[in-house]
């Protein structure tokens, strides 16, 4: 069993790392090696979601490494590698030869194995592994082109911010070592232990945690980073923002429930962060005229429902939501970057008639754009509604919430069918899409479909206890009926409304165009500040410590010289004085040397002589 845990993540990063290493040599295989890997991968996470195998390791002393597959990570074990298969497949057809493939599918694989060792991981070290390797291959993939200097300042923005965040982990596994003593460390790091811990180690560990989960999952205030990743390529859009790096933080928090629920406080928190952030980045999403910052945007305030599942207790229907988010924002990410390279642009108004161009693209995205507006018979319509059950039976105002943003989600997937739906001219400069880059579309469109089955009884029912979550809010009828009129009236508003320009001030329009000033903010309230500190520190270790250490070392020569010149003479001196006193005495020993016995003979009787007479005068 502990072999198949450690297949399924040691296939996809030794291949990456394999790939990364061969280089362009590899670049032809590339494709063909991923795309077995990915389907080898998917196997084994669909036999694990089945078993449920525990793997352990030596790593350190009274801290192994334990990987473990339950039913939460066994559902996103599959769903991660599913859609990492789809999009390589989109990949392989939409990629040209030209580029360096190899590098390329290798840091897919490796974003993609990393992954899996974060929902596999059953303590906090081997978990901050791989949020630390998912992290670093996020900043390469989205700096894939790194001539383009924009693309690279945009990669950098994106891992300083989830980087800075990514902090609130080592305090909470420090923290837990700190609250279990140092006598049981493999228990107090245990994922499933850190509830346990007392306070105010128990506050800590949470406050870690949730600053962890939201910056990775770009909630707010550190949603501006996902409008950077927009830089990357297409396809590292779709996995990033679907099932990988971005709902590993919505995930984190669904699988810490119960150190949230302990906490007394990080569950609230957790639940109105979630709904602020589907309010404020889905009016966000509105406000933006380039599609792939519009999706974007949405993938924060869909996130947002995730979270306050979290928040709120409903652990199947923010895993539901999960799974089904994964397949309509991966289809749309892969349909704008289909577009994007057969239209060279991804702006809204140039985008006019891109659906009805390219039909079976077009019939794709409507579908998973349909699904992203809660509509029935969708995905997403009933998974919103077992989440917001949930938020329903913990707080009216936190239930209002949640569905404003259902609301808001309509408005902009509604906005976005608009455009690529409108008649336009012809595009006689458009190039054809590959036909292998369409039929990955059509699979997921097929996904967004048949994942509304899980969202009722009697699978709705099984999810549960495969989750191991007892109790969970069910949905009535009124509530499927309410959200799904609600949404229909506010995509059909948003699609009477057209391309209009909304009736506010223009700092407010701006404000959410430009993602709630949230870059600036941060500049102003950490990069500026840092910024200064660093100067001011360069200042101090120029103008001091520097000054200060060639003081010293100016003193050290001038005391070196006066030695030399004062301290070396006088010392000279006196070694050569007791040198010459030395020889002058043995030149007046050597006088008595004479070789002659009688002279000897005198000697010996005018020394006795001396002591005797010295001796009588002692008496």
């Amino acid at each position: 069993m502990s072999a198949l845990l450690w297949a399924l993540v040691a296939l996809p990063l030794g291949a990456g790392v394999l790939l990364l290493v061969v280089g362009r040599r590899a670049d032809r295989a590339a494709p063909g090696v991923a795309l077995a890997v990915a389907a080898s991968a998917l196997g084994l996470a669909v036999t694990a979601a089945f078993r449920h195998p525990s793997a352990r390791a030596p790593f350190l002393d009274g801290l192994p490494m334990r990987l473990t597959v339950d039913g939460l990570s066994g559902l996103l074990a599959v769903t991660v590698t599913a859609v990492t298969l789809v999009v390589l497949l989109f990949s392989a057809a939409e990629f040209g030869s030209g580029e360096a493939r190899a590098r390329f599918f290798g840091l897919m694989l490796l974003f993609a194995g990393s992954m899996l060792v974060t929902v596999t991981a059953a303590t906090l070290p081997v978990l901050l592994m791989g949020w630390e390797v998912m992290g670093a291959t996020s900043w390469a993939l989205i700096g894939y082109w790194w001539r383009d200097p924009e693309r690279t300042s945009a990669a950098d923005t994106a891992f300083l911010t989830t980087r800075t965040a990514d902090l609130g982990l080592y305090l909470a596994a420090g923290a837990a070592l700190a609250s279990g003593g140092g006598r049981n460390s493999n228990s107090s790091l245990s994922l499933d232990g850190l509830a346990r811990a007392d306070e105010p180690w128990l506050s800590f560990i949470t406050a870690g945690v949730v600053v962890a989960a939201l910056g990775k999952s770009a909630q707010l205030p550190f949603s501006f980073w996902l409008s950077k990743a927009m830089r990357g390529p297409s396809p590292v859009s779709a996995l990033l923002h679907s099932a990988t790096m971005v709902v590993a933080g919505a995930y984190l928090l669904l699988r810490t429930g119960p150190l949230l629920d302990a906490s007394g406080w990080g569950d609230d928190v957790v639940a109105w962060t979630g709904a602020a952030t589907a309010i404020l980045l889905g009016l966000v999403a509105i406000a933006q005229a380039d599609l792939k910052q519009l999706l974007a945007a949405s993938s924060c305030a869909q996130i947002g429902f995730m979270v306050l599942a979290a928040g709120a207790g409903a652990t199947t229907g923010g895993t539901l939501q999960l799974v089904a988010h994964a397949a309509a924002k991966s289809l749309l990410f892969l349909a704008a970057g289909a577009w994007l390279t057969a239209l060279g642009t991804q702006q809204l108004p140039a985008l006019l008639g891109a659906a009805r161009h390219h039909r079976t693209v077009g019939t794709a995205f409507t579908v998973a754009a349909l699904s992203l507006a809660g509509l029935p018979p969708l995905s997403l319509w009933a998974a919103k509604d077992v989440l917001l059950a949930g938020a329903l039976e913990r707080s009216p105002w936190l239930y209002a919430a949640g569905l404003a943003g259902a609301l808001l989600s309509a408005v902009y997937s509604a906005k976005a069918l608009w455009f690529v739906w409108r008649p336009a001219v012809a595009r006689p400069d458009a190039r054809r899409i590959p036909a292998g880059a369409v039929w990955p579309l059509v699979l997921l469109a097929f996904a967004c479909v048949a994942l509304v089955v899980p969202a009722f009884p009697p699978v709705r029912d099984s999810v549960s206890r495969v989750l191991a979550a007892s109790g969970q809010p069910a949905p009535a009828a009124w509530e499927f009926v309410l959200s799904a009129g609600l949404a229909l009236l506010a995509a059909a508003g948003a699609w009477g409304w057209g391309a209009r320009p909304l009736p506010l001030a223009a700092r407010v329009k701006s404000g959410f165009a430009d993602w709630l000033g949230l870059e600036r903010a941060a500049h102003v309230l950490l990069v500026a500040p840092t910024m200064r500190l660093a100067r001011a520190a360069a200042a101090f270790d120029d103008r001091v410590l520097d000054r200060a250490v060639e003081g010293s070392a100016s003193a050290t020569v001038r005391l070196a010289r006066w030695t030399n010149d004062v301290v070396e003479r006088a010392v000279d001196g006196t070694v050569g004085a007791v040198a010459a006193g030395t020889r002058a005495l043995g030149r007046w020993a050597r006088r008595p040397q004479t070789g002659q016995l009688h002279q000897y003979l005198a000697q010996a009787v005018a020394a006795f002589t001396v002591l005797a007479v010295v001796l009588v005068l002692v008496r």
